[in-house]
């Protein structure tokens, strides 16, 4: 058995050792002021004395009680798992079907058949513009072109009985397929006159007003059409990702604005760097069944560009690096029936980040038992006591 220190033993005795004393209210009340200060330096140095003891005491109890202060620390153990990673971009949602439609001809803006909202089919009729008498032009070519080819045909006839000359007969075929060019040549002018939907979609705005007057040129447009079924988003991506990310690579692409995401593939893939930031493009579909999105609106792509199917995935937290560069963390050994174990600094090497976590290449197995909590403060060797 170890002995008490001498100091606790000459406190104690030296405690027990007082006489009798007057009580604090017999000497207030003998009202001597001389009499008051000394028993308030007597019970000062009295709690001076108290004090000593009970640090003494407490050292006695460590000592004979023979107490082991552990380090408290938690545990995760390590496990394999499927790790994905995504290289998160910025992108805007565009289409390809988003266009102004203009006149093909000058005129009045005579009927306007829809209204913004509408949804329309390919080659539908959206507006009509006067043609300025041009159908009874057309009207009068189809006549002389009728009469044309009458006179071409009794022609004809005659030319295979070898009745007439040859120069007759040419120049009836001739006037008549020249009339025949006439009225092609008019119907493709007054079709001008008639304003049709490239595709189909949506209108998005109707610019100009029935009775407006038009021609062809800037400034004059008339509908804004918009496909929003065929919809996609253009990202940027790093060079350096050229490897990883190909056509069929997986995407999620999330609106901020909308609080939405859909999962999607790459449909394609840039064959061109450009040199002023050193990347590539990527063409990303989003399919856009409800309407929602719009052109232009902004989204966060995420872009799986690495897989691994037996990874094992620590909280970037607890890694801390030594002198020379290296990463490393405290495994602890299994720890026995009072959960106390023994924790080793082990080297590490790591590969790539998700959120928290991060991948470790080497230096960990399945089933290590790493610590998590208390990590920052034990030393390799050091015995510790795990968490339940």
């Amino acid at each position: 058995m170890k002995k008490l220190p001498i100091l606790l033993i000459a406190v104690i005795s030296l405690y027990s050792c007082g006489g009798e004393d007057q009580s604090v209210a017999e000497i207030i009340s003998g009202q001597n002021l001389e009499a008051i200060r000394a028993k308030k330096n007597e019970i000062t140095t009295q709690q001076k004395l108290i004090d000593a003891q009970l640090k003494s005491l407490d050292s006695a109890i460590a000592i004979l009680g023979n107490e082991e202060k552990l380090p408290l620390v938690n545990t995760l153990t390590a496990k394999k798992e499927i790790f994905n990673h995504y290289l998160e971009l910025q992108g805007d949602v565009s289409t390809k079907q988003n266009v102004l439609i203009y006149p093909e001809m000058a005129g009045t803006l005579q009927r306007v058949y829809v209204k913004e909202g509408d949804r329309v089919s390919k080659g539908q009729v959206l507006a009509t513009i006067d043609d300025g008498g041009m159908s009874s032009q057309l009207n009068q070519l189809k006549t002389q072109a009728s009469l044309a080819k009458t006179t071409f045909e009794r022609q004809e006839r005659l030319w295979n009985q070898n009745i007439g000359s040859e120069i007759q007969y040419l120049q009836a075929k001739t006037n008549y397929e020249a009339a025949e060019n006439m009225v092609s040549q008019a119907q493709s002018q007054l079709g001008k006159s008639t304003i049709r939907a490239p595709f189909s979609g949506i209108i998005d705005n109707v610019i100009k007003d029935q009775g407006t007057v038009v021609a062809p040129g800037q400034g004059s447009e008339v509908f804004r059409i918009v496909n929003l079924s065929d919809m996609y988003i253009e990202v940027e991506v790093p060079e350096a990702y050229l490897g990883n990310v190909t056509k069929g690579k997986e995407a999620l692409v999330y609106f901020p604005i909308l609080g939405d995401s859909v999962v999607t593939k790459i449909r394609e893939t840039g064959n061109f760097i450009n040199p002023s930031n050193r990347s590539f493009e990527a063409e990303i579909p989003v399919p856009n069944k409800e309407g929602k999105i719009k052109p232009n609106l902004s989204a966060k792509v995420n872009i799986n560009d690495y897989t691994s199917e037996d990874a094992i995935l620590i909280p970037t937290s607890i890694i801390s690096e030594n002198a020379d560069g290296e990463q490393y963390v405290f495994v602890a050994d299994e720890p026995n029936a009072d959960g106390e174990s023994i924790v080793k600094r082990t080297i590490i090497t790591t590969g790539k980040t998700q959120g928290a976590a991060i991948e470790v290449l080497t230096g960990l197995n399945d089933g290590d038992h790493i610590i998590k909590e208390g990590a920052r403060s034990v030393k390799d060797g050091q015995k510790v006591k795990i968490k339940k």
